[in-house]
Protein backbone atom coordinates (compact mmCIF):
# COMPACT_ATOMS: atom_id res chain seq x y z
CA UNK A 1 0.00 0.00 0.00
CA UNK A 2 1.09 3.14 -0.94
CA UNK A 3 -0.19 6.80 0.98
CA UNK A 4 -0.53 10.30 -1.08
CA UNK A 5 -0.45 12.86 1.75
CA UNK A 6 -0.75 16.46 2.38
CA UNK A 7 1.09 17.97 5.31
CA UNK A 8 0.37 21.57 6.66
CA UNK A 9 2.16 23.59 8.68
CA UNK A 10 -0.42 26.22 10.57
CA UNK A 11 2.39 28.35 12.25
CA UNK A 12 4.10 29.12 8.32
CA UNK A 13 0.39 28.63 6.57
CA UNK A 14 2.50 26.26 4.02
CA UNK A 15 1.37 22.86 2.77
CA UNK A 16 3.46 19.82 1.24
CA UNK A 17 2.64 16.72 -0.67
CA UNK A 18 3.95 13.55 -1.11
CA UNK A 19 3.53 9.86 -0.94
CA UNK A 20 5.10 7.26 0.76
CA UNK A 21 5.26 3.23 1.44
CA UNK A 22 5.46 3.86 5.04
CA UNK A 23 3.27 7.00 6.25
CA UNK A 24 4.40 7.27 9.83
CA UNK A 25 7.66 7.18 9.23
CA UNK A 26 8.45 9.66 6.74
CA UNK A 27 5.63 11.53 9.02
CA UNK A 28 8.69 11.21 11.61
CA UNK A 29 11.04 12.53 9.03
CA UNK A 30 9.24 15.24 7.55
CA UNK A 31 9.01 16.52 11.53
CA UNK A 32 11.98 15.51 13.73
CA UNK A 33 14.72 13.61 11.71
CA UNK A 34 15.10 15.46 8.52
CA UNK A 35 18.28 17.90 8.36
CA UNK A 36 18.06 19.73 5.23
CA UNK A 37 15.36 20.20 3.05
CA UNK A 38 11.52 22.25 2.67
CA UNK A 39 10.01 20.45 5.12
CA UNK A 40 12.26 21.09 7.90
CA UNK A 41 12.20 24.64 7.41
CA UNK A 42 8.36 24.68 8.35
CA UNK A 43 8.15 22.23 11.43
CA UNK A 44 6.01 21.27 12.66
CA UNK A 45 3.86 19.64 10.39
CA UNK A 46 0.11 18.59 10.79
CA UNK A 47 -1.40 15.69 8.66
CA UNK A 48 -3.87 16.98 6.66
CA UNK A 49 -4.88 14.72 4.28
CA UNK A 50 -4.31 11.26 3.36
CA UNK A 51 -5.51 8.71 0.84
CA UNK A 52 -4.54 5.16 0.01
CA UNK A 53 -3.75 3.42 -3.15
CA UNK A 54 -2.78 -0.71 -3.96
CA UNK A 55 -0.15 0.77 -6.47
CA UNK A 56 2.93 3.39 -6.76
CA UNK A 57 1.35 4.48 -9.76
CA UNK A 58 -1.84 5.28 -8.88
CA UNK A 59 -0.09 7.16 -5.71
CA UNK A 60 2.13 9.05 -8.41
CA UNK A 61 -0.63 9.83 -9.88
CA UNK A 62 -3.01 11.35 -7.20
CA UNK A 63 0.26 13.34 -5.84
CA UNK A 64 0.33 15.01 -9.07
CA UNK A 65 -3.20 15.48 -9.43
CA UNK A 66 -2.81 17.50 -6.12
CA UNK A 67 -0.07 19.36 -6.89
CA UNK A 68 -2.61 21.01 -9.77
CA UNK A 69 -4.27 23.97 -9.79
CA UNK A 70 -7.58 21.66 -9.40
CA UNK A 71 -6.23 19.80 -6.23
CA UNK A 72 -4.56 23.33 -4.86
CA UNK A 73 -8.34 24.40 -4.70
CA UNK A 74 -8.96 21.38 -3.14
CA UNK A 75 -6.39 21.18 -0.63
CA UNK A 76 -7.39 24.96 -0.07
CA UNK A 77 -10.58 24.19 0.75
CA UNK A 78 -9.76 21.44 3.35
CA UNK A 79 -7.41 23.92 5.21
CA UNK A 80 -10.23 26.52 4.98
CA UNK A 81 -12.97 23.77 6.83
CA UNK A 82 -10.16 22.53 9.32
CA UNK A 83 -7.92 25.62 10.41
CA UNK A 84 -10.85 28.68 9.76
CA UNK A 85 -8.61 30.25 7.15
CA UNK A 86 -7.63 30.55 3.44
CA UNK A 87 -4.16 30.16 2.05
Amino acid sequence: MFDVYVLYSPQYDKIYIGYTSDLQARFLSHNELATKGYTMRYRPWEILYTESFHTKQESMKRERQLKSHQGRNFIRELIKRNYGKLI
